[in-house]
């Protein structure tokens, strides 16, 4: 396979996205194999759409606890933007879920943590609606933002999500202040106090630098030569960027690249972090060990798209949280916490059904997997669950097919 193919197949793996509509986190029943925590919650689940509005305006999805007084079946059918260059501006497509469109908020024990996620690159929230449809089920408000970007050939919008994306994250907590207030359209539902930042792939990046790891382009810039020298394959991930790191500074609003770490956009009540095959590379060391809060990293050991070292691997090695954990999928590449295809056959009518499956994983084990994890993750960092926080000692997180390590559980 020729360079441009190989980077043309990563970026679609990337890109492939669906709901999974999967019968294994249902109340009505879970596999026989289901860990504790990947069996859905308690709550009714509720999704709507918003928007933050400002100069460019920010899509948002809230997935929440909600009221179901009619016992109705929770079926949603959800808009997903296809944001790939060819496509006419605003094209869609539509994925299913396990959620009520616009019901009630279910206040009886709000206000709620926060959960922001930040999708993959190009994609939209919408593609991690089982995810998010899994916390909101154990008394989580997940919102997730649709940042601005586009995939083209030429990859030009890699290096502007970069920038743009930190600064989505603080939009989103600018709208939560905003209206949580008496009147708002969350008032009571959110507390806005109490926040994890969760991502996938570039949300995974995201989710470091809302956690305060400034970016570093003369690290990122040694660490690329390093690995064009020793032909690794990771290195296709510099080509996209370095050659605009004039242009980002001039999109970040600085008069010029900083020499050494770049400016924090990063919001301090960010508690916990959980990025999913997200990329670390664009961080030193030093500066992913300003991270302190607890961290739960987890990716596909045979990853092309974040290869595993470039990305799980660095950020656990080099966060300097008391409380940590590292989980990676055996052989997983890094679609594993995508979704499959038969949900959104628009990917496999396009041709890029490989991107929405894995060659290894049964993909509904993942998912209950990825769910358990972070669900327990969260209840134990967000709400002080002694239960869930014993759910990730080592001895309790063994699964056939995954490494796990952790520090402090």
């Amino acid at each position: 396979m020729s360079r441009k193919l190989l980077v043309l197949f990563l970026i679609m793996m990337m890109l492939a996205s669906s709901i999974m509509a999967q019968d294994a986190v249902t109340r009505s029943g879970a596999r026989p194999d289901t860990p504790t925590y990947g069996v859905r919650g308690a709550y009714a689940v509720g999704a709507r759409d918003l928007v933050i509005e400002g100069e460019t305006s920010l899509d948002i999805t809230v997935w929440y606890p909600a009221l179901n007084p009619n016992h109705l079946a929770e079926a949603i059918t959800y808009p997903f933007v296809i944001k790939w260059e060819g496509f006419p501006e605003g094209a869609t497509s539509t994925v299913s879920g396990h959620a009520l469109a616009d019901a009630a908020f279910d206040l009886s024990a709000a206000p709620y943590p926060l959960v922001i996620l930040s999708p993959g690159f190009s994609s939209g929230g919408t593609a991690y609606a089982w995810l998010a449809e899994h916390l909101a089920s154990y008394g989580f408000v997940v919102i997730a933002p649709e940042h601005h970007e586009m995939y083209t050939q030429a990859l030009d919008w890699f290096w502007r999500a970069m920038i743009a994306r930190p600064q989505d994250i603080l939009t989103v907590f600018e709208y939560v202040d905003a209206q949580t207030t008496a009147g708002g359209v969350l008032e009571g539902v959110i507390d806005p106090q109490t926040v994890a930042v969760i991502g996938h792939s570039y949300g995974g990046y995201t989710t470091l630098a809302a956690a305060g790891a400034p970016i570093n382009m003369e690290s990122m810039a040694a660490l690329c030569e390093s690995a064009r020298a020793a032909a690794d394959p990771a290195a296709w991930l510099c080509d996209p960027v370095l050659p605009h790191v004039a242009e980002m500074a001039a999109l970040a609003g600085l008069n010029a690249a900083p020499a050494g770490d770049w400016p924090v956009w990063a919001d301090p009540r960010v508690d916990a972090i959980v990025p999913m095959a997200g990329d670390a590379y664009q961080f030193d060391p030093a500066g992913l060990a300003e991270i302190d809060i607890p961290v739960l990293a987890m990716g596909g050991t045979l990853d092309t798209g974040t290869p595993y070292h470039w990305g799980t691997q660095r950020t656990y090695e080099h966060v300097s949280s008391d409380r940590k954990a590292q989980v990676g999928f055996e052989n997983a590449e890094h679609m594993i916490f995508g979704s499959t295809c038969d949900v959104l056959p628009f990917y496999t009518e396009v041709g890029f059904g490989s991107g929405c499956i894995d060659q290894v994983w049964d993909m509904a084990r993942a998912h209950d997997l990825i769910n358990h994890f972070t669900t327990a993750f969260l209840l134990a960092e967000l709400k002080g669950d002694t239960d869930a926080a014993a759910a990730l000692s080592p001895d309790s997180a063994a699964f056939p097919g995954v490494s796990y390590t952790a520090q402090g559980y």
